[in-house]
C-alpha cells in the first residue's frame, strides 16, 4: 500500500538526495557539537533527532534539518551562562536539557497558534545585524582551537586573551587547520560531486593520525543509541526558570526564523509552497526530541536543503534518509570520529562564520538610509559582544521606534495599502483607463501607497510572484511612496531580479527624491532597472510601452 501514501517512482531521487544531504551535514554536526559546549556527540544526536522527525512532521517535503551555526551560537551561551551558574556542566545539564526541551515546545505552540504569519515583519536590520553578529561569534570562538590551544566561552574573553595566541600556539593545529581550510575552498573546482567539507574532515584528519602530531582532537565519543538525558529536571533551582525561558523563547523564535527562510529557498527551487505552520511544529518535535537524549537543537539548513533538492530528493523521505544517514554514522563509525582535531572542526567552523556574515547588507551600511544602518551595526555589536537576546529586543524595538519617527515627520498614520492586484480585479486609476482598455493582458500597474518600509515587504513580494509569466511589462507606480527603508529596497530589488527571469520589463514612475536616491545608492538603478524606465508620469510610460514594445 505505499503507493497510495508515496510514489515510488521518487525513491530513486529521495535516496540519492538523503544521502548526499546526510554526508554534508555529518562534519557540521560534529562541529556544532564541539562548538556548543556539549560535544561532538551532541551534535550528532541533534542532526538525528532533528533530522528525522522535522522531515516527518514538517511543512516542508524537501526540508534538510539539523544544527545550524546561530542555534549552535546561542546553545553555547546557555551552556555558558548555565555552567557559571551551577558551576560545572554536569550540574547545567537539567537546566540545558530543559531549555532546549521547552525551545521545541514553544515552536510546537507557535504553530498551532500561526506564529508564522508574523515571522515576516522582523526588519532587515535586525535579522541581517544578528546574523551577520552570530557569524562573528563563530569565527571569534574557533580562533584559539584553530590554533591548537583552549579558549574562552564569551567572544570579549577571546579577545582580551588574544596576545596569547600568538605566543603559545600549536603549529601543528595551525598546519591542519589550514590544510582544512584550502581543502574546503578548493575541493570545489576539482568536482562538486563530494562535499568539500567532508573530504576536508577526512584528508586532514588522516594526515593528522599518520603524522601522529600532537594536537587535542575530539576524544571518546559514545557508540550505540542514547540514553534520556532527564535526570537533572527535577533538581534545578527556582533562580534558574527566568535563564531558561529566556534562552528557550530565543531558540523558539530564531529556529523558526532560520527554518522559515531555508522553506522559501525550497520554495524557490522547487516551485512549491510550504506550510509555514506545520513546519515550525515539526521543527518544534524534533527540537523536544532531540534534547531528551542530550542533542543540541537545530532548524532548516540551507546548505543541506539545497543539496538534497539538487541530488534529486522531492519528497520529506529524503530528509528522513538525511538523519537516518548520521543514526548509521553514530552506530557504526562513532569510534572513529573521536580522532579528528579540534584545529580541523575549527577549520570547517571559521568558513562557515564568513558565509552566515551578511556581507550584503554591511557593504550598503553608508548607502542604506542612515537610521537601519544604525540599528544593524547596533544589532551586530551587542550580538557579538554581549547578549543575543538583548540584541533582538532592542533591534526590534529601536526599528519600530525609528519607523514611527520617519511616518510622523511624513505625514502619515501608518502604512495604508491598496489591493495591490494589477488589473487583474482591481479597478484602473482613471489616468489608465484607455490605457486599459487595450492592454491589458500584456501590462500591469501596481499601486503603492505609503511608506514600503519591513512591515510591508513580505506581501508586496508575494504580489510579485503573482504576476503570470506571459505579462510583458510592470509598471510600478510610486507617487506615494515618500520613503523606502533597507527591507523595502533589498524587497524591490528581489521582486525585480525575479521579474527578469521571466523576462518582465519593470517600469517605475513618479519616484519621490528619497526612494530614488536610495534605489540609485544600492545600484537597483540603473543595474536592474535603467534609467529609461524610470517616469515622471503614468503617461510618458504608456507613450514609451507602445513605442519600444509590441503590445
Amino acid at each position: 500500500m505505499i503507493s497510495k501514501y508515496y510514489d515510488i517512482k521518487n525513491l530513486k531521487g529521495d535516496l540519492t538526495g538523503g544521502l548526499v544531504a546526510g554526508v554534508v551535514a555529518l562534519p557540521l554536526a560534529l562541529a556544532f557539537g564541539v562548538q556548543s559546549g556539549l560535544g561532538a556527540i551532541a551534535g550528532l544526536y541533534g542532526a538525528i533527532a532533528v533530522g528525522i522527525f522535522a522531515a516527518i512532521f514538517g511543512g516542508t517535503a524537501t526540508q534538510a534539518s539539523g544544527p545550524t551555526g546561530p542555534m549552535t551560537v546561542v546553545s553555547a551561551a546557555l551552556v555558558a551562562s548555565a555552567i557559571e551558574l551551577t558551576g560545572s556542566l554536569e550540574n547545567a545539564m537539567g537546566i540545558i536539557v530543559l531549555t532546549f526541551l521547552l525551545g521545541g515546545i514553544f515552536q510546537i505552540i507557535f504553530g498551532f497558534i500561526n506564529i508564522a504569519s508574523y515571522v515576516k515583519y522582523f526588519p532587515y536590520p535586525v535579522v541581517s545585524g544578528f546574523m551577520s553578529g552570530v557569524g562573528l561569534i563563530i569565527i571569534i570562538l574557533q580562533l584559539f582551537p584553530f590554533a591548537g590551544l583552549s579558549s574562552a566561552k564569551s567572544t570579549w574573553l577571546v579577545m582580551q586573551d588574544l596576545p596569547r595566541m600568538f605566543t603559545d600556539f600549536n603549529w601543528q593545529a595551525l598546519v591542519l587547520g589550514g590544510l582544512t581550510v584550502f581543502v574546503y575552498y578548493v575541493f570545489p573546482y576539482i568536482t562538486k560531486i563530494i562535499p568539500s567539507a567532508l573530504v576536508a574532515l577526512i584528508v586532514a584528519s588522516i594526515a593528522a593520525y599518520f603524522l601522529q602530531w600532537d594536537v587535542p582532537i575530539i576524544g571518546e565519543i559514545p557508540s550505540g543509541l542514547p540514553s534520556l538525558q532527564i535526570d537533572g529536571l527535577l533538581s534545578i533551582d527556582s533562580n534558574a526558570y527566568m535563564l531558561i525561558i529566556e534562552y528557550a523563547l530565543v531558540l523558539s523564535v530564531l529556529g523558526s526564523i532560520d527554518s522559515l527562510l531555508t522553506s522559501v529557498i525550497a520554495d524557490n527551487m522547487t516551485k512549491t509552497k510550504h506550510n509555514s505552520n506545520r513546519e515550525l511544529i515539526g521543527q518544534g518535535i524534533g527540537n523536544a526530541i532531540a534534547a531528551i537524549f542530550g542533542g543540541i537543537p537545530g532548524a532548516g539548513a540551507t546548505k543541506g536543503t539545497v543539496v538534497n533538492i539538487n541530488s534529486g530528493g522531492t519528497t520529506r523521505v529524503s530528509g528522513t534518509i538525511h538523519g537516518l544517514v548520521m543514526l548509521t554514522v553514530l552506530l557504526g563509525l562513532g569510534t572513529l570520529a573521536g580522532y579528528i582535531p579540534l584545529a580541523v572542526l575549527a577549520g570547517l567552523l571559521i568558513p562557515i562564520g564568513f558565509k552566515i556574515i551578511d556581507t550584503k547588507g554591511l557593504k550598503h551600511l553608508l548607502r542604506v538610509p542612515k537610521a537601519d544602518a544604525f540599528v544593524l551595526i547596533l544589532v551586530l555589536l551587542i550580538t557579538t559582544f554581549g547578549s543575543l537576546i538583548q540584541a533582538v529586543g532592542i533591534g526590534l524595538l529601536l526599528a519600530s521606534l525609528l519607523f514611527m519617527k520617519r511616518a510622523s515627520d511624513i505625514g502619515e498614520q501608518g502604512l495604508r495599502v491598496g489591493t495591490l492586484a494589477g488589473f487583474d480585479g482591481e479597478k484602473p486609476w482613471q489616468d489608465e483607463l484607455e490605457f486599459y482598455e487595450n492592454y491589458k493582458d500584456k501590462v500591469f500597474i501596481k499601486h503603492l501607497y505609503g511608506p514600503l518600509f519591513f512591515g510591508f515587504t513580505s506581501h508586496f513580494q508575494d504580489e510579485m510572484k503573482n504576476i503570470p509569466d506571459d505579462v510583458k511589462a510592470l509598471i510600478i507606480r510610486m507617487d506615494r511612496v515618500p520613503y523606502i527603508d533597507q527591507s523595502g529596497l533589498y524587497a524591490l530589488e528581489n521582486s525585480v531580479l525575479e521579474l527578469h527571469t521571466k523576462g518582465v520589463k519593470v517600469i517605475l514612475t513618479a519616484v519621490q527624491e528619497q526612494p530614488k536616491d536610495k534605489l540609485a545608492s544600492i545600484d537597483i538603478v540603473p543595474d536592474l532597472i535603467s534609467e529609461e524606465h524610470i517616469f515622471d508620469n503614468i503617461n510618458d510610460a504608456f507613450d514609451y510601452l507602445k513605442t519600444n514594445f509590441k503590445l
